[in-house]
């Protein structure tokens, strides 16, 4: 029997539970690392000195440089083999991790994120190409739900395992000489945990008809995503969204990510295929998970404030706190492939959004005093929906791909997914740095004349950096009623520009809600028997039929390498 008879037969490689489990350590570590630093961001500050918008470059550079090489590590997975795309890809992250540890300023980290983002690239789309090759359709959501389910629990286990290694800043201290480092270096094990697995358990597979690689169209979408994050950064250090700074970047960032749109659409080798967009399945779905991913990046990146600066939480407090998040998460996003049997993918997915659109309306009224049960209860309710919402999401997304280009097409989602997830960061981080200088403007009037211009528009910069100035203040002797009702403007300051951002999020879960409820069409969940991928129901969807058809041919064709002699195989 031929070493790869599995991809034709219809049941799936024999050991593809095995390479979810190895596949799945992988995807961790590089979501993982996102919340191990969110949680890591005030202390960060502290030591570094970091601007609030030095901060939101710190992830954005990892996010950007990943969303821009997502298309390119793609195709050379399906054009070498995922398996070695994969290892290469880990194996970068490892040591762009090891080199962050050691950052010593705010431009090393960054620039060190950014090479971390250039490893991470390559793991996302070719775990999801791989599941989407070694499951057969039938089983697809259900292993996509574990894939998801996994990605939530990283969500939160990043800042619990964040909080424990800063609650012991002693050996971060002794291995790298700050007290953060560590949330990085934990990246290494880790590392090389999967790369052995991988090297064991994984099957190399690729495409036999791979596409050119889009050298022009990997520039120009990097350059636009850039200039266009870069202007809605700068407005946090501005504080005004009209200045030259601000506008020109977004402008031309702008133009030239609408040039690569439509160069790519007349393209015979698009790095991001824009024809997936024609069927309404594929863009409603992607939409709607692109913008729950943007209002969860907008979230997780303010709510590390509010626990530890203004709620007074230890880091490792703070990190449990997001517990509940993965709970959730883990609870609905592997039950989803059979509630989808069961009521439909719209029907799932709207109930989702409408699930995290309830949480994001109590983050938006969340008072300062609340009790830690409501707020858990909140992160709760997120996670549930958010693994009612991205599970099923990429399953209607990966089942509408030939299996040949599964790198290619899971790349496109990803990156999608990637550049909201970046642009929730970059517009909550401004939104929020700009609300909180503008409500902190009362507070400062209250401030007594001895106190230096500087020391006040430092506080202005963000919230750690006010809560440090007012504990060197009451160092030095100043009256404790001054200091406790300065820290209480500021506070205030911070959680209403926090519900502002909250509010943005929940303006786009609704309108991901009524898209999905509206316009996404009945979608059949594949069956067993079901080859190469499932059929969308909708009429409309003729032209991913016929692009199928294109492709019918090589989902017959050798995906899989041997790993024994040809002869030997056969045998």
């Amino acid at each position: 029997m031929p070493s790869n008879a599995w991809m034709t037969s219809g049941e799936g490689h024999p050991r593809r539970w095995a390479i979810l489990g190895v596949l799945v350590v992988s995807l961790l570590i590089v979501v993982l690392d996102n919340t191990v630093l969110n949680i890591a961001l005030p202390t960060i500050q502290r030591d570094l000195g970091a601007t609030q918008s030095e901060l939101v470059w710190a992830i954005d550079s990892y996010i950007l440089v990943f969303a821009s090489l997502l298309f390119t590590w793609g195709i050379l997975g399906d054009k070498y083999g995922r398996k070695k795309v994969l290892v290469i890809g880990l194996v970068l992250f490892g040591l762009a991790s090891f080199a962050c540890a050691f950052a010593t300023t705010p431009g090393m980290l960054i620039g060190f994120r950014a090479l971390m983002g250039v490893g991470g690239a390559a793991v996302l789309p070719t775990t999801l190409a791989i599941i989407t090759v070694v499951f057969p359709p039938h089983e697809r959501g259900k292993a996509i739900g574990a894939w998801a389910g996994a990605v939530g629990a990283a969500v939160a286990l990043g800042p619990v395992l964040g909080g424990i290694l800063l609650e012991h800043p002693e050996w971060s201290t002794w291995l790298t000489g700050n007290d953060w480092g560590s949330v990085f270096l934990i990246n290494v094990p880790i590392v090389i945990l999967g790369v052995i697995g991988i090297v064991r358990v994984v099957p190399e597979t690729r495409n036999p008809h791979p596409r050119k690689l889009d050298l022009i169209g990997l520039v120009m979408s990097a350059t636009g995503l850039v200039l266009l994050i870069y202007g809605i950064i700068d407005a946090s250090a501005t504080k005004d969204w009209l200045a030259p700074s601000v506008i020109w970047p977004i402008t031309f960032g702008v133009i030239i990510i609408a040039l690569f749109l439509w160069l790519e659409a007349r393209s015979d080798h698009p790095s991001f295929d824009v024809s997936l967009f024609r069927n309404r399945g594929y863009a409603v779905s992607l939409t709607a998970v692109s913008l729950a991913f943007f209002a969860m990046s907008g979230v997780t990146f303010s709510l590390p404030f509010y626990l530890q600066i203004l709620r007074g939480y230890s880091t490792l407090t703070a990190g449990l706190c997001f517990l509940p998040f993965a709970i959730g998460q883990l609870i609905a996003a592997p039950r989803s492939a059979a509630m989808v049997k069961r009521f439909g993918y719209r029907t799932v997915m709207t109930t989702g959004l409408a699930f995290v659109a309830v949480a994001m309306f109590l983050l938006a009224r969340v008072p300062m005093d609340a009790p830690l049960w409501a707020v858990l209860l909140v992160f709760f309710i997120f996670g549930f929906g958010m693994g009612n919402v991205i599970a099923p999401g990429s399953t209607v997304l990966q089942n509408v791909l030939p299996l040949a280009r599964a790198g290619a097409g899971s790349a496109v989602q990803n990156t999608v997914r990637q550049v909201a997830g970046a642009l929730g960061v970059a517009i909550v981080g401004t939104v929020l740095a700009n609300q909180y200088a503008a409500n902190l403007m009362s507070v400062m009037d209250k401030v007594p004349p001895s106190f230096p211009d500087a020391a006040k528009q430092a506080a202005t910069e963000s919230i750690v950096a006010a809560d440090f100035i007012l504990d060197q203040a009451a160092a030095q002797g100043a009256p404790a009623a001054v200091i406790d009702m300065l820290r209480a403007g500021a506070y205030e300051a911070f959680l209403s520009a926090s519900h502002v951002t909250s509010y943005i999020s929940l303006v786009m879960i609704v309108i991901a809600g009524l898209l999905v409820f509206f316009l996404l069409p009945q979608i059949n969940p594949p069956e067993k028997g079901d080859r190469a991928v499932g059929a969308p129901a909708d009429p409309a969807d003729a032209l991913v039929r016929e692009e199928i058809a294109n492709y019918s041919d090589e989902a017959s064709q050798e995906y899989v390498v041997p790993d024994k002699p040809e002869k030997e195989a056969s045998a």
